[in-house]
C-alpha cells in the first residue's frame, strides 16, 4: 500500500511517498521512511505524530493512502502567540 511521509521545520519540508505491507505501523512506517534522518533535531522517542491532521498513537494501523504528519513541539502557547501579534498590530 502507498502512502505519504511528512514532515517540517521552518528550515525545510519533506514529503515521501513510500509502499509498505498491509498491516503496518506509524512506528514501522516512519523507520521505513527514514524520514528523521533528515531532522536530527527530532527525538524519534518523543513525537507526535497524526493521519490527516488527526494525533494517534505509533500504534496504530496505516492504510492505504493514508497521509503520516510528524508534528514538531510547539516553542509558544498559541494563545499567547496571538496575544503577541495583536499587540504588535496596534502599535
Amino acid at each position: 500500500m502507498l502512502i505519504e511521509v511528512v514532515c517540517a521545520t521552518p528550515e525545510k519540508q519533506i514529503s515521501l511517498s513510500i509502499t509498505l505491507e498491509k498491516g503496518c505501523t506509524l512506528s514501522k512506517a516512519i523507520n521505513t521512511s527514514q524520514i528523521l534522518l533528515h531532522f536530527p533535531e527530532i527525538d524519534p522517542n518523543n513525537i507526535t505524530v497524526g493521519i490527516w491532521g488527526k494525533i494517534k498513537p505509533l500504534e496504530t494501523l496505516i492504510e492505504t493512502g493514508d497521509r503520516l504528519e510528524i508534528y514538531r513541539p510547539l516553542t509558544i502557547d498559541p494563545m499567547e502567540a496571538r496575544r503577541l501579534r495583536v499587540k504588535k498590530k496596534r502599535k
